[in-house]
């Protein structure tokens, strides 16, 4: 296995520009994920990591070495698509065997790597179908082996679980990163689900416009979002925010109709957004210090949680709670925020205020 560096890497089409310089260091054996909405670039960054897209400027390394003017088939690395990709001429020993045969390896060492991929992905019994015969589970699990298979320095998945059913997915997600500790593999992995990315990965690099917004441990972007675009895309739900003026300690808010505690470091008259996440409101009495009424608009339970989401002047905020409650549109609630998990962010420029 080996690590991956990106330096300064720019990718343009013309007079679009995708990547306007990307800086990234993955270690060897780390599993990372690339996360962000569509279109931010991810996919490009992988595809330039494979060598299926070349890079306008900057530099790619896989152990040390620059791969920017070496071809794909010569990088070592190993890429599962969302398509999947397979052969549909072929049965699943054909297709997970392909690379190998091309390699001209000895029929004996083939066979031998491919009932042991086989084995790991439970596809032993399945070796003689082919792809049309199979369900979409079967199917990527064969792209898994046929890349596994190679024994590559870098695994490089592209949004593999997006044509899979959620319970699929749930399944996938839990294989993908078993496969990973069993293998010690290097692991890039992109996915626009991030609840994909705060499940399997080591670290989590959100990207945003073609550049990257924060890196870090999926609890580090879930209690310390950089921005406030990482605090609104990490988390489901979403994190309520409200938007403010900070006052002599406090901030406030709602239109005067809600005040809460603010950080020493914040100077009175700045405009500041705060943001609390749904799980982190709180259901309360109306006699309660730093209650605040708001009007039902829709209750959404989900099993373990309800989530209900509330209008407090003409702002929207969403509470998530354990209890069986089932309040309906149109009731009033009296809601509070934890004042110790609040976030505090700069509303001009978006970035986080800290202690």
């Amino acid at each position: 296995m080996a690590s991956v560096s990106i330096r300064g890497v720019h990718k343009r089409y013309g007079s679009v520009i995708v990547l306007p310089g990307v800086d990234l260091e993955i270690a060897d054996k780390e599993f990372v994920t690339l996360v962000g909405p569509s279109g931010c670039g991810k996919s490009t960054l992988l595809r330039m990591i494979a060598g299926l897209e070349s890079v306008t400027a900057g530099d790619i390394a896989i152990g040390g070495e620059s791969v920017n003017d070496i071809a794909p088939m010569h990088r070592d690395v190993a890429m599962v698509f969302q398509s999947y990709a397979l052969y549909p001429h072929m049965n699943v020993q054909q297709n997970m065997s392909f690379g190998l045969r091309l390699r001209r390896l000895a029929a004996s060492v083939i066979i031998e790597k491919v009932q042991q991929a086989a084995a790991m992905l439970n596809l032993g019994s399945l070796l003689t179908r082919r792809p049309n015969q199979l369900s979409g589970g079967q199917r990527q699990r064969v792209a898994m082996g046929r890349a596994m298979v190679r024994q590559p320095r870098v695994f490089l998945f592209d949004e593999p679980l997006s044509n899979l059913d959620a319970k699929l997915r749930v399944q996938m997600r839990t294989e993908i990163k078993a496969l990973h500790h069993r293998l010690a593999s290097t692991t890039i992995y992109v996915t626009h689900d991030q609840v994909e990315a705060m499940t399997m990965a080591d670290r989590i690099v959100v990207m945003n416009n073609g550049r990257i917004e924060q890196v870090g441990s999926p609890e580090d972007l879930y209690d310390r979002p950089a921005n406030l675009f990482v605090a609104g895309f990490i988390g489901s739900p979403a994190m309520n925010f409200l938007t403010g003026t900070a006052q002599d300690g406090s901030v406030l808010l709602l239109d005067g109709g809600l005040r809460l505690p603010l950080l020493p470091a914040i100077a009175v008259g700045r405009r500041i957004t705060v943001g609390v996440r749904p799980e982190h409101v709180r259901l309360v009495g109306a006699q309660e210090t730093d209650a605040f009424a708001a009007h039902v608009i829709s209750v959404e339970p989900t099993g373990m949680d309800t989530h209900i989401v509330c209008e407090v002047n003409a702002n929207m905020l969403t509470v998530s709670v354990r209890e069986r409650t089932r309040p309906r549109p149109g009731d009033t609630l009296y809601l509070a925020a934890d004042p110790d998990r609040l976030h505090y962010f700069d509303a001009v420029s978006s970035a986080a205020i800290h202690a």
